[in-house]
C-alpha cells in the first residue's frame, strides 16, 4: 500500500482552506484518509501552515511520501530540510 501526504480541499467555492492528510495514494482528493497532521490557509497574508512534526516526521521514517506542494510546506516551516 502506498502511502501519501497531500492535501485534502475544504471550504466554500473560492475560499480554499486544505488539511494536510495522510492516505492511500489510491484513494480520492477527499475521500477515506488515515490520519489528519495538520492544516494549511492559503488565504492569510502570509499563508498560515499548522503542521504537526512530530507525526510527519514519522509517516514520512515509516514511508510516507509527501506530494509536491506538501514537501514544500514542510520545507517552509522547517520539519525537513
Amino acid at each position: 500500500m502506498a502511502v501519501k501526504i497531500r492535501l485534502r480541499r475544504m471550504g466554500s467555492k473560492k475560499a480554499p482552506f486544505y488539511r494536510v492528510i495522510v492516505a492511500d495514494s489510491r484513494s480520492p482528493r477527499d475521500g477515506r484518509f488515515i490520519e489528519e497532521i495538520g492544516t494549511y490557509n492559503p488565504l492569510t497574508n502570509p499563508a498560515e501552515v499548522k503542521i504537526d512534526a512530530e507525526k510527519a516526521k514519522t509517516w514520512i521514517s515509516n514511508g510516507a511520501q509527501p506530494t509536491e506542494t506538501v514537501k514544500a510546506l514542510l520545507k517552509k516551516s522547517g520539519i525537513i530540510d
